[in-house]
Formats: C-alpha cells, structure tokens, sequence
C-alpha cells in the first residue's frame, strides 16, 4: 500500500460476534485521515459472523482481511494470527488490538496512528468508554494489585470528561482497544496464549522493560462490553462463564509473576465467592471457586465450551 497518509495495523478478532462486528467495522473503516490495514481474526464462530464481515468493502485507503482460523484458541490465539499477517507488511509499525463490539469515532485511528512520532513505545492506550448509557469511563487504563493477582480499572464508573490519568500510574493497557509497537513486538514476542481469556494483556504489559505505555487522550472507543462472554458492566454482574475464566487467569497470572502473593490471591478468591453466595448469585460463586482453586469449569461452562469445540 502507497499512501501519504500514515497507517496503523488492526487485528479485531471475533466469536459469535455477527449481532456487533458489523457495527464496529462501519465505524472504524469510517476513521479520518489514515490509512488502516484490518485483520478480522475469527476463531471458529457458529452464527453470521462470516456473512456480516463479508458485506464490508474497505473504502480507499484502507484494506480488509478476512481470516478465518477453524478453532477457538482463545483470545490472544486469534491476536497473534493477526500480527503474523500484519507483520509481513514492512510500511507498519504499530498495531491495534481492537474489540469486535466497539464502536470507534472518526479521530481514533489516527490519533492512534500519530501519538508519540517516535517508535520506541511498548503500548499506547485510549480512553474506553460503556457504549450504553450513562456513558462513563470503563478503563483508562489498569493496575495490577500484587497482594491478590486483581486488577483494577482507572477511572472507572467515572464521567467521560474526567481528566486523564498520569501513564506513569498505567500498569496495563485493556485489549479492548490497545496499540503496540513493532519494536515491542521484536523484544517481547506475541501475545501470551495460554490465558485463552482474561490478563493476556497483563502480561503482555509486563514484558515492556524500558519502553514506555503511554495514553493517547484523543483516542477513545466506545465498548458494548460482555457481548460475547459475560463480562460485568453497569447493571449487569459478570456471567459464571466470564467468572471462571477471569479468576483461573489471575491464578495463573499470580504463580508466574509474584509467587509470594498464591496465597493473599486464594483468600481474595473465597472473599469474591463469599460476597456472591450472600447475594444469592450461587452459579457465580461455584465459578470464582472452581477457576480460582484450578478445578474444573462448572457443567454450564463445560458444556458451553464443549459446543464451542473448545478442549482447555
């Protein structure tokens, strides 16, 4: 691709994904004043997904590419099948991890693609904000509490004209909306796999050394938040499916990086079960159980993940 304009890499990778991709992709092959090279990674979905990708035509200057990778390896599976396309193109030097059910105003892309001219930068992040109402922040970033293996959201529940926080305070950037660097890729490698959800991009931070995150104030995406697997949002608590998945990865996370912490990480894990069994809410509490002590998920994930072809 020849273009004066500058360029950024996407990779929005999908499952069960056709009531939201189509919307997404509208919006982001709308984006202003660069050139957007996008990768649609499908991992293995049963619904029309295929069918509402496949009715977008990328307008000049951009490019859409549709790859299909016939299994659901998890999240950072369908990541890294993205960058391994974008990667062959030399022109691209920063790439965009970009939820399937976010909508994306026109000044994003580029604000992406702009922020910070040098490229000696391991990730830039945006402002998300929950597409429904009342519109407030979702993450400006994350930290990461090493006593438990949590983390927590910046500014989160917060108005959307709150003032940014301070990178230096960024521990993560959430892989709803995340740009890296080629440069971090060269060091770092790809995403981790083994996470199939939740905290690969938590880990991923932690490989950045001494290259900076910073935060792109002018890049900010609105997120239908769960569409897929149940994550919390305003009204809404998380399903025992995003549960279980959520508290097996922050065990895994907590015994690779900071040992010491396994055990404040096991009574945070019966806290959260605790506080869902007083709210009556028995299928979540059986789910932080089971994925914070490493058993198995309970029959309804099981047998979610068993139609979805999934083996963990």
């Amino acid at each position: 691709m020849t273009t004066d304009l500058p360029r950024l890499g996407v990779v929005i990778v999908t499952h069960g994904s056709g009531d939201v991709v189509g919307d997404c992709l509208e919006s982001l092959l709308s984006s202003d004043d660069v050139a957007l090279s996008v990768v649609v990674v499908d991992n293995a979905s049963r619904d029309d997904t295929a069918d509402v990708v496949g009715k977008h035509t990328a307008p000049a200057p951009h490019a859409l590419i549709w790859r299909p990778t016939g299994r659901n390896g998890g999240f950072a599976a369908g990541v890294n099948a993205g960058l391994d396309i974008l990667l062959k193109d030399q022109g691209l030097d920063r790439f965009w991890v970009l939820n399937p059910d976010t909508i994306v105003p026109p000044g994003t892309a580029r604000a992406f693609a702009t922020h910070a001219p040098s490229r000696d930068f391991a990730m830039i992040g945006g402002r998300v904000i929950y597409a429904e109402p009342p519109h407030a922040i979702q993450i400006d970033g994350g930290t990461i509490d090493w006593k438990t293996g949590q983390t927590r959201n910046l500014n989160q529940g917060k108005p959307g004209d709150t003032p940014p926080p301070d990178p230096d305070d960024v521990d993560f950037v959430t892989g709803a909306s995340l740009v890296v660097s080629r440069l971090f890729l060269s060091r770092a490698g790809k995403m981790p796999e083994d996470y199939f959800l939740y905290y690969e991009e938590v880990d991923w931070a932690l490989q950045a050394a001494d290259l900076p995150l910073l935060y792109c104030t002018r890049a900010v995406v609105h997120h239908q938040a769960g569409t897929s697997i149940g994550s919390p949002k305003p009204g809404r608590h998380a399903s025992p499916f995003s549960e279980w998945f959520k508290h097996r990865a922050r065990m895994k996370f907590v015994r690779r990086h900071r040992r010491v912490s396994y055990y404040g990480a096991v009574v945070f894990t019966f806290a959260k079960a605790m506080q869902m069994f007083l709210k009556r809410d028995f299928r979540a509490a059986e789910a932080i159980l089971r994925g914070g002590l490493g058993m198995r998920p309970p029959k309804a994930v099981a047998a979610r993940l068993a139609r979805g072809g999934v083996a963990l």
